[in-house]
């Protein structure tokens, strides 16, 4: 009897000593901010992947914007010997630093969103984003095709200058509009993602330029902003044409009512998938250098559509059939959450 119950007490001792130990894997997250407002749901998703995960634990830090305090944090995850970074970063160069002290630590850096220079990939172990230089053009060709030959000016409103996403959405759009000799640049002005800024740029544009009649920006809290201003302004809709990127919930809410389209970026997808990445590599498990997450065309017509995608986090392709944007973990997960099976 003493013998049986010795062994159901080591039993039990074993399966919580093997439960503690489970959770073995910790990835240490380094956030570009908590207060963007696309960024929170990428790190949602983030968060998500965790919960879905009882042998990990994902710890997300604040840099609010600040390129020294992101640096701090990754290094602060360096010294504590994390099993992966997962990183948002400021901009590209910080890249090249992170991944230096992360290589000679033998940590796999995991990058999502804002891509790393060519150069500096070799110190990044996987990168997951959108092709950013599509997402310009995509907003470009709309514009094209709803102009119809029509002469128009436009105005670019950019996201902070130097990153990714400003640059290469920017060169999307200027690639496209080059081919299309209706279309004239009038100017190309810096919003820093932020709506206020992006109603105060445009306001300042339609008071200057009567035949300013195109806005595109780099994303969609600035677009707000341009439609905000054509209302103060006491524009017509059809009078603008205003088109974003990111396709968040506040975009969808002004789609066809002063934004004429968005371009769908999963937050989701990319915050999922770049948790997974990190989450294998903290296996030893070979991962892609280069994980796409495609961008897509919203218009007034897909709102419906494409609000369930983001809650799904499924995307729809053009050909009509339903594609996965996440990767199968992402997937198994959101399936058991969302019960989609």
């Amino acid at each position: 009897m003493k013998k049986t119950l010795l062994a159901l007490l080591f039993g039990s001792a074993l399966l919580t000593s093997q439960a503690t130990m489970a959770k073995n894997i910790v990835i240490g997250a380094p956030m570009v901010a908590f207060s963007d407002k696309w960024q929170t749901y990428l790190q949602d998703a983030v968060r998500e992947f965790d919960k879905a995960h009882d042998d990990v634990e994902i710890k997300l830090a604040d840099a609010n914007g600040d390129p020294a305090r992101l640096l701090n944090d990754a290094e602060t995850f360096i010294d504590q010997k994390v099993d992966a970074l997962l990183v948002v970063p400021t901009d590209p160069n910080i890249v090249k630093v992170i991944g230096r002290k992360a290589k000679r630590a033998g940590i796999p850096l995991i990058v999502i969103n804002r891509k790393p220079l060519d150069e500096d990939m070799q110190y990044v172990t996987s990168y997951v984003g959108s092709d950013e230089i599509e997402g310009g053009r995509i907003q470009a060709n709309f514009i094209v095709n709803t102009l119809d030959g029509k002469p128009a000016e436009a105005a670019i409103l950019m996201g902070p200058l130097g990153q990714d996403a400003q640059i290469k959405r920017t060169q999307g759009n200027k690639e496209i509009f080059a081919q299309n000799k209706n279309i004239k640049i009038f100017t190309e002005q810096e919003g820093k993602w932020d709506r206020a800024k992006g109603l105060e740029i445009a306001e300042n544009l339609l008071a200057v330029n009567k035949n300013l009649n195109v806005i595109v920006s780099n994303n969609d809290e600035m677009a707000i902003g341009a439609v905000l201003a054509g209302r103060k302004l006491g524009l017509k809709d059809e009078d603008l044409i205003i088109v974003g990127l990111d396709a968040t919930p506040d975009a969808l809410d002004y789609l066809g009512k002063g934004l004429d389209a968005t371009v769908f970026q999963s937050a989701a997808g990319q915050g999922m998938t770049g948790a997974e990445m990190a989450y294998l590599a903290a296996k030893g498990e070979k991962v892609p250098s280069v994980k796409w997450v495609p961008f897509e065309l919203v218009t007034p017509d897909k709102k419906r559509n494409t609000k369930q995608n983001i809650k799904n986090s499924v995307s729809i392709n053009p050909n009509g059939k339903d594609h996965i944007v996440l990767s199968t973990y992402s997937l198994r997960y959101l399936k058991r959450r969302n019960k989609l099976c």
